[in-house]
């Protein structure tokens, strides 16, 4: 069984695979929206110099996520 974690906690070069998005109400709309779904992999290729936000590398696109709103989502890695 894969080590589950927030999003917010990889670090720069590590991927995962989204295990679960439990952002509240619209929220939950727009990261879905955004290709963050459960099963899609992730790898962090950068963060700010004050480490928010994080940009995301997914299916070809890089997304940039603000810090609390990747603590809605945990990664299996």
């Amino acid at each position: 069984m894969a080590n589950t974690l927030s999003l917010r906690s990889l670090k720069v070069g590590d991927t995962g695979t989204i295990a679960t998005v439990d952002a509240p109400g619209e929220l939950n709309r727009r990261i879905r929206d955004m290709g963050l779904t459960p099963g899609s992999t992730v790898t962090v290729v950068g963060r700010a110099p004050l480490q928010d936000p994080v940009a995301l590398r997914l299916s070809g696109v890089t997304i940039m996520l603000r810090n609390k709103e990747a603590d809605y989502i945990t990664v299996a890695v």
